[in-house]
């Protein structure tokens, strides 16, 4: 896999969990858990997923 399409695969797991984070601020809604059921391992999973997408784009930036 390109590092171009692993970047726009971290970016789009980033923008679902911003958008799931605003959703759980505003509405106390948890779409992950709407779509993935109450499996804590699998949950966890994808919210690692994120978290680590999260970071390797922070930490991904173009030096200046």
């Amino acid at each position: 896999m390109k590092m171009k399409t692993l970047k726009l695969i971290a970016l789009g797991l980033v923008i679902v969990g911003g958008l799931n984070w605003g959703l759980i601020g505003f509405f106390n809604y948890d779409i992950i858990v709407r779509l993935f059921g109450f499996s804590t391992i699998l949950i966890a999973f994808i919210y690692d997923l994120i978290g680590l997408s999260a970071l390797w784009l922070v930490f991904d930036r173009p030096r200046t």
